[in-house]
């Protein structure tokens, strides 16, 4: 049985796909890009729009039930590969040992110009 995640104190999911899924005793959260609750786009260094898409995801961890602690995998999305230390140290004030398996994926483009999307997967104990 799947059971969809919301929360307000993420960007709410327009269209064909929700804040995250439950399935079991897995998470998946949506793709998140550096939109504020509200669905403003927060433009600023890689840093703040980072630290901004973390929060997202840290909210609909949180509604799920679950934190960071539980993440086991992450996908990051950046537009501009040369950023990747940048976002990785942010990125690093967030996850704990050990740090989840993560991969890191050039793109052309993002949704709303955005130049970072990260997505997670965690599961509940």
């Amino acid at each position: 049985m799947h059971k969809k995640i919301e929360t307000l104190g993420a960007p709410p999911a327009k269209g064909d796909f929700s804040q995250g899924i439950m399935a079991g005793n897995m998470v998946f959260t949506t793709g998140q890009i550096n939109l504020t609750p509200d669905a403003t786009l927060l433009t600023g260094t890689i840093e703040e729009e980072t630290h901004q898409v973390m929060k997202n995801l840290e909210q609909i961890l949180s509604a799920a039930g679950t934190s960071f602690r539980d993440v086991v995998k992450t996908t990051l999305y950046l537009t501009d590969l040369t950023v990747y230390d940048r976002v990785k140290k942010v990125y690093a004030e967030y996850v704990s040992d050990p740090a989840p398996a993560r991969e890191t994926v050039g793109v052309a483009s993002l949704p709303q110009g955005a130049k970072i999307q990260i997505s997670m997967v965690a599961i509940k104990s």
